[in-house]
């Protein structure tokens, strides 16, 4: 088999079989295939297209290119959910300890924050003491006693993926639904669950921009999970402006608490309730979509979500006692207002603006290297529709620093339009995908 002969054939239109795709891939990982042929069957592809059996085949090699969790030792059905990314996204903070409060365990991959959009693995060590560190029989026990494990993502998930976009990204050729999907799924099959829930992401804030885009990004992933052997289900939300009110790491944190305790942000909760009852009906734990909400419901209303999320702290490390007293969790020395320059409705806040400010505030990485402030961000007083009088917040900026306060002022402000008529409110929940 030749690197030239596979090139030719899916820049002439045909389809590649699965032995091909598996011959680039594993080629490329090992060193043996130069970049200059990947890149040049990635614009091939980008250009052709690929078939579902190509894309598939594309996905089980590169979650077969490095190491796989076996997740077997865990009881139940595992169900794992991955959101394609946002501003204010601490669902994850949330929704674990819900659904393993509900019977579902929880067995998650999680990654760092890179640029406006935060990692989970960040928020998470908002808790003093907290280790993202686990090795895999920690990982399978702590799943087993708490419910819950949440781990930083292995170099040796999925090695191909990373290597082929990193190529992708220098060569134009990122913005293909076959490879966005692939490159997604892949790391989701290799990390062992046995369902898997799509938080599709749509707007400003998020990495499709427009809905239609999003509804092809869900139908492809739920395409390849399927023909993969995985229950897989894709939700699509809006990320026009931020997810709740708090943006930043701790306030994240402290949003998630409020969240369990019964008091979350509107459109919060009914993500929650969204990704959480498709969990447990994949799981198994309830038989439809509204029998599944009651529980979710009722796991917060009795106390037993917050007291999950206490333990699951508790048994990677960190101190529990900050779920119920959230002033123990970073704080800001400086908490000033964003005020508003005139009376109006909010009608527009341009979301991924909103994480340039919490990066502005050293919320974020500018590069892999850099190290953030965990008790900085924004906190929103008004959402899009809201109503506000000249000099109230718009929001409340957290900061260490005066300079950098100043400049995410200036630029939260930017980011927001105030208009003199409510703007037209739009469906929170945009599709879900079966």
């Amino acid at each position: 088999m030749r690197m030239y002969d596979i090139i030719m054939k899916k820049r002439n239109g045909r389809e590649l079989s699965r032995s091909e795709i598996a011959f680039f891939v594993e080629g490329y990982t090992k060193g043996e295939i130069p970049d200059y042929q990947v890149s040049a069957l990635m614009m091939a592809i980008y250009f052709q297209k690929m078939t579902a059996d190509e894309t598939l085949a594309l996905t089980m090699a590169m979650a077969e290119s490095g190491e796989r969790l076996d997740l077997s030792e865990i009881r139940g059905v595992k169900v794992d959910k991955h959101s394609t990314g946002g501003v204010g996204d601490k669902t994850s903070l949330a929704l674990a300890p819900m659904a393993a409060a509900c019977g579902i365990p929880v067995a998650k991959m999680s990654g760092r924050g890179l640029g406006h959009t935060g990692g989970t693995i960040d928020k998470l060590e908002s808790f003093p003491g907290f280790k993202t560190a686990l090795s895999a029989r920690q990982f399978i026990e702590n799943v087993n006693r708490v419910g819950i494990a949440i781990m930083g993502q292995t170099a040796d998930l999925a090695p191909a993926d990373k290597k082929l976009y990193a190529l992708r990204d220098v060569t134009a050729t990122v913005d293909n639904m076959s490879l966005i999907a692939s490159s997604i799924m892949s790391k989701k099959l290799a990390a062992g669950a046995d369902a898997i829930v799509l938080d599709v992401k749509t707007g400003s804030g998020a990495f499709m921009k427009r809905e239609q885009d999003a509804r092809m990004l869900a139908e492809e992933m739920v395409k390849i999970g399927n023909n993969a052997g995985r229950r897989t289900i894709a939700v699509i939300s809006d990320m026009d402006q931020p997810l709740g009110f708090a943006v930043g790491n701790a306030l994240e944190v402290k949003e998630a608490i409020d969240t369990l305790g019964g008091n979350g942000p509107a459109d919060f909760v009914e993500l929650c309730l969204a990704l959480g009852s498709r969990m447990l009906t994949a799981g198994g734990k309830a038989a439809h979509v509204q029998e599944a909400e009651e529980m979710l419901k009722s796991v917060i209303a009795d106390g037993r979500a917050l007291k999950k999320l206490a333990e699951f702290v508790e048994a990677q490390g960190g101190n529990g006692e900050a779920v119920y007293r959230p002033e123990l969790l970073p704080k800001a020395e400086i908490v000033r207002p964003v005020t508003a320059p005139r009376s109006g409705y909010v009608g527009r806040i341009l979301c991924d603006e909103v994480g340039i400010c919490s990066l502005i505030l050293g919320g974020g990485r500018e590069t892999k290297d850099s190290v953030i402030d965990l008790s900085v961000g924004l906190v929103l007083s008004r959402k899009v529709g809201d109503y506000v009088k000249a000099g109230e917040p718009l929001a409340m900026i957290h900061a260490n620093d005066e300079k950098r306060a100043a400049e995410a002022e200036a630029r939260y402000l930017a980011a927001c339009s105030i208009t003199d008529k409510a703007p037209e409110r739009t469906p929170f929940i945009k599709a879900v995908i079966e």
